[in-house]
């Protein structure tokens, strides 16, 4: 049964709310014009870094031995990424050997969703109906049902957690190309995860077995006290009967089920995928120092290096690296913009809560002063964006600004001579 809970904000918070809300607003218009100047710059002097990297790029050519000539030179290379190291899950000790072993935890919980409805009220008040239901799911962390908003909820859907585990990924310590060892910051470049078929060792899950079965032997389930999650402490356990351990590890192909019966899910079960990543084909850009590699300083003090899955030629990693260079300064161009159409609105909304005082005044207002905001919103990031290039490509952004504004001067002299024109 769904609960129901109002709340009810008188004028004069909503007002004071607002004028607190003006400092926030002015932040977020300052900290979106940085983002969009920091973000030009950022992206000029990338693309500058990649073509200087580019033009000396050499081919590193055959991986198999040590090539000492090419110390210190920013190479392309293409291989076999591959390990000799065994990775181990401690808690179930599944061993594999591969480049890394991934492990992703679930838990099946009681859930709280909600939905809320806000409702104007005549005198500028503001009444807000909250809708909460609850369903089990499958989680990615524990929930915490103490925090549940409706009382009987906090006491009839109480979450456990019969084994707390983490997600976690191991990564080979040693993985080599050829003759040379990758470091780190290449490794965990390295994708394509595929499902590990799990073996957990016969006296490991008789021991575990045991070990779940002792903590509750009536339901194999731990009471919320005994969880060992933050927020819970757990006392001193009660000696118990040596008694048989109950099934309650469960393997199927790349998941570990923990709890009586994968068919029937009960609450406090933990669900365990486990994925690794084989050796593979990789490219690699980076700079060549012994046997192993670094990251390239570009005259400017930018970075590059990148590592590509299979076999990628040495124009086309460079053509995905400036690709993707315009493609993340767009993504901060749209946040930049965002954020600044959001501090205007923030900077108006006491007209807004002030017009409130007749609901549907305070909507019209609000509509008005919301567009009015976007249309500002735009305005300002564009001239800021123009003024970017202008500092960090004076031809490009002296163009944008002429653009913009033989724009504008078009759009005021078409409404002057709709003004002019005599009337039929």
């Amino acid at each position: 049964m769904a609960y129901t809970q109002t709340t009810s904000t008188s004028w004069a918070s909503r007002l004071g709310g607002s004028f607190r809300g003006i400092g926030v607003g002015f932040f977020l218009l300052i900290a979106g014009t940085g983002l969009l100047w920091w973000n030009e710059g950022n992206f000029v002097n990338t693309g500058d870094a990649l073509t200087e990297a580019q033009g000396i790029t050499q081919e590193l050519g055959d991986i198999n031995t040590v090539n000492a000539g090419m110390n210190g030179k920013l190479v392309h290379a293409i291989g076999l990424a591959t390990t000799e190291d065994v990775l181990t899950d401690p808690d179930f000790q599944i061993a594999t050997k591969a480049i890394r072993l991934e492990r992703s935890v679930e838990y099946f919980q009681w859930t709280e969703q909600s939905k809320s409805e806000k409702r104007k009220k005549l005198g500028g008040g503001e009444e807000t109906v909250t809708t909460y239901t609850y369903s089990t799911k499958w989680t990615n962390a524990p929930v915490n049902s103490s925090t549940f908003h409706d009382p009987s909820a906090v006491k009839s859907k109480v979450n456990t957690v019969i084994m707390p585990l983490e997600n976690k990924k191991i990564q080979a310590q040693k993985v080599t190309l050829g003759a040379y060892l990758l470091p780190a910051f290449l490794v965990n470049s390295i994708s394509g995860a595929s499902d590990l078929t799990v073996a957990i060792p016969e006296a490991t899950l008789a021991n575990l077995n045991k070990q779940l079965a002792a903590v509750n032997p009536e339901r194999n389930l731990p009471q919320p006290e005994q969880m060992t999650l933050p927020g819970f402490s757990r006392p001193q356990a009660a000696p118990v009967q040596e008694a048989a351990p109950s099934e309650m590890i469960h393997v199927s192909g790349s998941t570990v089920y923990v709890g009586p019966s994968p068919a029937s899910p009960r609450i406090g079960d933990v669900r365990i995928t486990y994925k690794e990543v084989r050796p593979a084909t990789v490219s690699l850009l980076a700079k060549l120092i012994g046997n192993t590699f670094e990251v390239f300083h570009a005259s400017n003090g930018k970075t590059v290096s990148s590592l590509r899955m299979g076999e990628a030629s040495l124009e086309n990693m460079y053509g995905v690296a400036h690709s993707s260079n315009s493609t993340m300064t767009w993504i901060l161009r749209a946040v930049g913009v965002l954020l600044i159409i959001g501090g205007l609105k923030m900077i108006v909304s006491p007209i807004v809560v002030l017009a409130d005082v007749i609901p549907l005044m305070g909507t019209l207002v609000g509509a008005g002063l919301g567009l009015a905001s976007t249309l500002l919103g735009f305005a300002w990031s564009l001239l800021v964006v123009s003024i970017a290039w202008l500092r960090f490509r004076p031809l490009i952004g002296g163009i944008m600004v002429l653009v913009a504004v033989v724009l504008i001067a078009l759009v005021f002299v078409k409404g002057r001579s709709k003004k002019a024109a005599p009337a039929e």
